[in-house]
């Protein structure tokens, strides 16, 4: 007696996705919108670096005693560009970054951008935007240590790690891919803000 394989093979494994009434749908359902294992990692990778942008925030804003000595945060006086920019020591920005810190302006941009980006990957939506300033703000960053420098403008080593892939890259390309692969639709509300008319009409708002 012939016996007849399926067709159709899935395409992964998949996690149960709970309806709203409580009712458990077959895993590979795509009517349930089945949670794989890929969305999954990538929803992880989104909230953990949602994390990354938000204690920066939270650190500098309070200053919680980590980076940000305790009764050095924004919220006491204290200036979240100034330490970091006023001790930029090497590449061709560093005199830029001098005239930077401290400045108001700088203080605001670089604190929203934390909050903004923070907020927008934790709950998986803007993502397009989010990535757009995260790399900004790492490309920036990078070139403020300035990873390729053998040495600083002292003569000093500048101990660089690696002469150009350092974590500021890594994390611009993470965020890049989060947005590529709408990673705020799984356990985030990336759908729920596809829906609205405006993200409908601007696809760059996705």
């Amino acid at each position: 007696m012939a016996v007849h394989q399926p067709t159709h093979r899935s395409s992964g494994f998949h996690l149960p996705w709970f309806r709203r009434n409580g009712a458990v749908s077959a895993p590979g359902s795509v009517e349930a919108g089945a949670l794989t294992v890929r969305a999954c990692v990538f929803a992880s990778a989104r909230v953990l670096m949602g994390f990354v942008f938000l204690w920066a925030f939270l650190d500098k804003t309070f200053g919680f005693g980590y980076a940000t000595a305790s009764g050095k945060g924004w919220i006491d006086g204290g200036s979240p560009t100034e330490g970091f920019l006023g001790h930029v020591a090497v590449g061709p920005m560093e005199s830029t970054f001098h005239a930077w810190a401290g400045a108001a302006w700088a203080d605001w941009l670089f604190m929203l951008g934390l909050l903004g980006i923070g907020l927008a990957l934790t709950a998986g939506v803007a993502l397009r935007l989010a990535a757009l300033a995260g790399t900004v703000m790492m490309a920036l960053m990078w070139v403020a240590e300035w990873p390729p420098a053998k040495h600083l403008s002292d003569g000093s080593a500048s101990m660089s790690t690696n002469p150009f892939a350092d974590y500021h890259l890594v994390y611009a390309v993470v965020l890049i891919a989060l947005a590529a692969v709408s990673a705020g639709d799984a356990l985030g509300l990336g759908r729920l803000w596809a829906r609205l008319p405006i993200v409908r009409d601007h696809a760059w708002l996705r």
